[in-house]
């Protein structure tokens, strides 16, 4: 169990280079072979202990070389330049999976399948999202930017609504999935690139014994 009490209740904006729908949210195989990701979360309410985190934003960015249960991945935190000394050290402890019960999270889960952690990255966060619209943003300064929106019809260009519900999930209950756009800058120390990945938009409220349904 635990031994700090956390919760972080917020919305995700989520990109991979997986086809639209991403098999790994399904337990298939990644479309490319590979998993390469960037993620971020803007935090309405949350604490660690006595720290409050409202308001903050963290984020990172991933590779795995095969599927990720396989192992051998990497990653680059990013958290948000207004967070202090103790802020930034609760909002790593929480991604490295560290008080949590095991597999309850996503960050514990992920943290099993990393064989490398590059140095975390502090800086602004740029972030919107617009639900009703299906579209999210997010960008780091010389680190990535990722732009979600909606899939549109081939025929007609309209929006296709897509929401897919995970009861067990450990990332979220419910996402709406989008098409993503993400892009790499020479700060990061990750390389992504895709025009037209798979990416999706969904309300999180994650504590160290699993998320709230």
């Amino acid at each position: 169990m635990p031994n700090i009490d956390w919760s972080v209740k917020g919305v995700e904006i989520s990109a991979c280079n997986c086809d639209w729908g991403c098999p790994c949210q399904f337990n298939a195989l990644p479309t490319h072979g590979n998993c390469r990701a960037s993620t971020a979360v803007e935090i309405e309410r949350g604490h660690f202990g006595g720290t409050k985190l409202d308001g903050l934003r963290f984020g990172g960015l991933f590779a795995w070389p095969k599927a990720i249960h396989e192992g051998n991945g990497e990653a680059q935190p990013f958290i948000d330049a207004r967070a202090s000394e103790v802020q930034r050290a609760a909002l790593l402890t929480i991604m490295s999976g560290a008080e949590t019960e095991p597999g309850a999270t996503i960050f514990n889960v992920f943290a099993a399948t990393l064989a490398k952690m590059h140095d975390p990255i502090f800086l602004p966060i740029e972030f919107r999202v617009d639900r009703a619209k299906m579209s999210g943003s997010f960008s780091v300064p010389d680190i990535v930017a990722v732009k979600n929106g909606p899939i549109r019809n081939p025929v007609t260009g309209e929006p296709h609504r897509a929401r897919v519900t995970l009861p067990q999930g450990f990332e979220y209950t419910e996402a709406d999935f989008v098409s993503s756009a993400t892009k790499t800058a020479s700060g990061a120390a990750i390389a992504l690139d895709w025009a037209a990945g798979h990416g999706h938009l969904a309300d999180v409220h994650w504590t160290g014994n699993g998320p709230v349904r």
